[in-house]
């Protein structure tokens, strides 16, 4: 099941993520956060106009996806920037692209003009992911990330939603 978030979800939402932040190069946070954090950050999307998905399975939070605003400039208005999770344990599972559906079905109806999202280079599951959306690569910045003592790429994709 997917459904809009909740605060209460905040707990698990954290879990979720601090896996990637302690164990992977997929976020280049680096330091782990609690459910405050991500209460933080569901008030600021929530504020701007955007949302947070989660998916369930057996009442329990197993993954999540987000919508925010791209850049703060006004002229950005029109761009959103989308990003995914899941637990460890649960992906490979259509989990993703379920969450994504919800969220780029509501993006739509926002009349949202263009969607971007970021990955951490290599991660063919993402890059799929972005793909099966429409998404293309539009950037790949080399470098530009330092973790667990390697330097790490990033690529972009985004796709026009009103074409």
């Amino acid at each position: 099941m997917i459904r809009k978030a909740t605060f209460d979800d905040a707990t698990s939402i954290a879990q979720i993520y601090n896996y990637y932040i302690e164990n992977t190069v997929i976020t280049f946070e680096e330091d782990p956060i609690d459910a405050e954090d991500i209460i933080q950050r569901i008030e600021k999307s929530n504020s701007a106009g955007f949302s947070w998905y989660v998916a369930l399975e057996s009442e329990s939070v197993v993954g999540y996806a987000y919508s925010s605003k791209w850049n703060e400039r006004s002229a950005y208005k029109h761009t959103a920037e989308v990003s995914v999770y899941l637990s460890h344990q649960h992906r490979s599972k259509g989990l993703g692209t379920k969450l994504y559906e919800a969220l780029f079905d509501e993006l739509k109806a926002m009349r949202m003009h263009v969607v971007i999202g970021g990955v951490t280079l290599p991660n063919a599951a993402s890059v799929a992911l972005h793909e099966k959306f429409g998404m293309k690569k539009v950037a790949h910045y080399e470098q530009v990330g330092f973790k667990f003592e390697e330097w790490l790429d990033v690529g972009y994709w985004q796709i026009q939603l009103d074409t």
